[in-house]
């Protein structure tokens, strides 16, 4: 009887509920590990409830580290995860989620044996189909299918939880949305320099009412 009582919250993964709330996961591809707290701290100050941070960042391990260490309440995880030692090396920092841009078998296998949430990357119907079978799915690079695109792949998929990356800007967050996708990966432009909480509140606000 008490199973009945449990709130669909519950059971949501901690990076889906926090989309949830902000449909944005900001992708942070910094130069150094120095340059990711403070811009991590004004993503958070800004109102992301979730923060990927990408393996191409020299020194990421201690930078994911520190960050989870500064936001305990921030869903944090790992960006562009494409081998098994990425997989675990990311995993060991304490990392919520992995994510990789393509198709990657190995890093698919460590998640699982790990109960860790792995958003697989595909562009193909065939790709995105195959990820989506087992969770969320990255679509990438989205923008050069487009939002129709994306609406296209979720007319066959429906249902599907599909977060389109790769050359989104904010002010095209809204469209991507009402395409169907439950969050938009977004870096270079949520990153830039400037108020970040009233480029993402503007963003939000322009998402359709569900």
């Amino acid at each position: 009887m008490e199973a009945e009582g449990k709130s669909d919250r519950m059971i949501t993964p901690p990076l889906l509920a926090a989309l949830e709330e902000v449909p944005l996961l900001p992708v942070l591809r910094c130069g150094a590990a120095d340059d990711v707290m403070p811009l991590a701290a004004r993503l958070v100050d800004g109102g992301l409830r979730a923060l990927e941070l990408t393996t191409t960042t020299p020194g990421w391990e201690e930078a994911v580290g520190t960050c989870i260490a500064a936001y305990p309440d921030i869903v944090i995880g790992v960006g562009t995860v494409t081998t098994r030692e990425h997989a675990e090396r990311a995993l060991a920092t304490g990392a919520r989620f992995l994510v990789s841009p393509y198709p990657a078998p190995e890093v698919r296998s460590v998640a699982a044996d790990a109960e860790a949430l792995f958003v697989e990357g595909g562009f193909t119907p065939a790709e995105v189909a195959d990820a989506t079978r087992r969770g969320p799915a990255k679509l990438f690079p989205a923008h050069v299918g487009g939002p129709q695109y994306l609406r296209s792949l979720l007319a066959v998929l429906p249902g599907a939880v599909l977060v389109p990356t790769g050359g989104i800007r904010l002010e095209d967050v809204a469209t991507w949305l009402a395409a169907g996708a439950t969050a938009v990966g977004v870096g270079s432009d949520l990153t830039a320099p400037g108020d970040v909480g009233e480029r993402v509140r503007a963003a939000v606000e322009r998402r359709p009412a569900p």
